[in-house]
């Protein structure tokens, strides 16, 4: 097997370490979680190691934060040393976030834990916090490398510092077995039938509040596992990419306080929450807390923030209609009056432009909104908003600075990284506060240690080489979107287009992504719906069959060259409830693409239609 992994590690895909997802046209999602381990067992078993094989294997997991192929194939390894099932590995980039995957499903069983160690467990692992705050139970032990384990009535997770990883010493009074590695992260190995049932929901922590093992560090584990000399992933310019980073986030986003950056745009959304939340328990001891979120807002976001709320006692969501026929600063107001007439902390999630409608509200109004004095029930005075402002789409406009349209309201900005800012060469996230949050960013900065969620020495060496040239990539990906735009305006003037007006584009709001809501026809809304659903997908795969090259089926954004499709309904809001999706076809645009060629193949579907 090693043998094997030998010849795999020669002959992969560079896009196995270089992009965050592989083989887009050979993607089912349903089993993304599954197809690429099966083949590859396949060419396993026939010691089929060779460059095209390997080329063909379908996509694995969910880009970089669910998992990829190496991250696929350390863990089929690390399983086959400890005679496990593959899916009993799961790789982390995180040190601490895979403890918090078993505290948290324990939490909601209501079932005890215990935690032991045999060195030190990482400084950043702060046992009160993770009470207090995120309120898990546990017992932590600090054990002797040879003590005997007994029986325990709950969980037994045991963690251990390996700086290689291979073969185990699995106790069955282990339930949990996680090896820490000083610099690559940590993998998990889940022992026993009776805890496969953790499998799906510690997945599921990896999805959304951390990623997988990066490509770059599961490479160098996998060298380790073979017996070869890993790469270098150590902090060679480390210190001088951070500093380059945080420079240029300083000059793009105009905010005064230093960025935070992580591994993915969800670890630093987790940080964010969990970060007001810490503050509303010290500040606010007892009020009830209010996540105002829109509901059709990008799946990721949504799932994440009432899994927190699922956790925590006085966390609550509300809904925020943005879209269509709802303004969001209507909207924002009225849901404003109510919490502050319960005397609750209210803290807003929204996305400026809106995905996947790209709207964007009138910014004065929103300010006034936000700014307003309200009363309580009672008629004291309530607690002031904060504005979480997740501004991918446009990571290029100011919002915070000094005399910015949102400096004088307590207001975070965040982006993901997988977007402009990386150019989508890694899933990295950063964010910003304003003046007035200053207290606050100290509080997430916390918090995104304590989950070792900031972003890799490579992730930081990636984005100090693409964030210099992200506006004018911006701009450039713009035009190419307004004239894509106004063609499909001419060519099929019946279909409804939600991009932003020139009048938005002035102000600096310069998106290259629009959706598309088709023409159609029936005699009954399902006739119509179910004509509309087939028609975006006719248009998606003619345009990925015939500009294969470019084209794309993913929900990708920013990338550095082609054009990505999607249709939002099935990708980006997956756990959206079903009310709430759209099936529209959403489009984007990169700086560098044969235009042309796009136009000549959307003019063959008008004319098939």
């Amino acid at each position: 097997m090693l043998n094997y992994i030998k010849d795999v590690l020669a002959n992969m895909p560079a896009d196995w370490l270089n992009l965050t997802t592989h083989r887009l046209d050979i993607y089912d999602e349903k089993l993304a979680k599954i197809e690429f381990l099966n083949q590859f067992e396949t060419l396993f078993k026939n010691n089929n190691s060779e460059p095209a094989s390997l080329h063909n294997l379908p996509t694995a997991y969910d880009y970089i934060r669910l998992g990829h192929p190496l991250s696929s194939v350390l863990e089929w390894g690390i399983a086959n040393l400890n005679n496990l099932k593959p899916e009993n590995a799961i790789s982390f980039s995180s040190r601490t976030v895979p403890i918090m995957a078993i505290l948290r499903k324990n939490l909601l069983a209501n079932k005890k834990t215990q935690v032991l160690y045999t060195d030190e467990l990482p400084h950043f692992f702060d046992a009160e916090v993770l009470r207090s705050v995120y309120g898990y139970k546990f017992d932590l032990k600090k054990v002797a490398d040879s003590a005997p384990i007994s029986v325990f009535d709950g969980s037994t997770i045991f963690v251990s510092k390996h700086d290689d990883f291979g073969t185990v010493a699995l106790n069955p009074n282990i339930d949990f077995f996680i090896s820490i590695h000083s610099q690559l992260g940590s993998i998990l190995l889940v022992n026993g039938e009776q805890n496969e049932s953790y499998i799906s929901e510690i997945q599921h922590v990896r999805r959304r509040e951390t990623i997988a093992m990066t490509p770059a560090n599961c490479y160098a584990a996998l060298k380790t596992l073979i017996g070869q000399p890993a790469f270098n992933t150590v902090k060679s310019n480390f210190e001088t990419n951070k500093t380059s980073v945080l420079h240029s986030i300083a000059t793009i986003t105009g905010s005064n306080t230093n960025a935070l950056v992580a591994s993915s745009g969800l670890s630093i959304q987790y940080a964010i929450m969990m970060g007001l939340i810490h503050d509303a328990l010290e500040k606010h001891k007892g009020k009830a807390i209010k996540f105002i979120v829109p509901p059709n807002c990008y799946g990721g976001t949504n799932d994440q923030a009432r899994r927190v709320a699922a956790c925590i006692e006085n966390v609550e969501i509300v809904d925020l209609p943005v879209d269509g026929d709802n303004d969001m600063v209507q909207s924002i107001d009225r849901i404003l009056d109510e919490v502050a007439a319960q005397d609750a902390i209210p803290y807003i999630i929204a996305e400026i432009p809106t995905n996947p409608r790209v709207e964007v509200p009138d910014l004065l109004k929103l300010k006034e909104v936000l700014s307003k004095a309200r009363k309580t029930s009672k008629g004291e005075t309530a607690i002031d908003p904060v504005f979480v402002l997740d501004q991918t789409f446009c990571p290029n406009v100011h919002f915070l600075g000094a005399g910015e349209i949102l400096a004088t309201v307590r207001t975070i900005s965040y982006v993901s990284g997988s977007k402009f800012p990386s150019g989508g060469q890694c899933t990295a996230g950063y964010c910003v506060g304003n003046e007035k949050t200053k207290r606050l960013m100290e509080k997430i900065e916390l918090h995104l240690n304590l989950c070792d969620n900031e972003a890799t020495y490579l992730q930081y060496e990636i984005l100090a080489k693409q964030l210099p040239s992200m506006n004018q990539r911006i701009r450039d990906a713009y035009e190419n979107t307004r004239e894509f735009v106004n063609f499909i305006r001419e060519t099929l003037p019946t279909a409804k287009i939600n991009f932003v007006s020139e009048a938005l584009a002035a102000q600096g709001f310069t998106p290259s992504v629009f959706s598309l809501d088709l023409p159609t026809k029936g005699n009954t809304d399902e006739e119509k719906e179910t004509y509309k659903r087939a028609l975006n997908l006719k248009l998606i795969n003619l345009m990925i069959t015939e500009i294969p090259a470019e084209s794309k089926f993913c929900v990708s954004y920013g990338q550095l060259k082609g054009c990505y499709w999607t249709i939002p309904a099935t990708s980006t809001q997956g756990t959206t409830k079903e009310g709430d999706k759209d099936y529209i076809v959403r489009a984007s645009l990169s700086p560098n693409l044969d235009l042309e060629r796009h136009k000549k193949v959307f003019l063959e579907f008008v004319e098939q239609i």
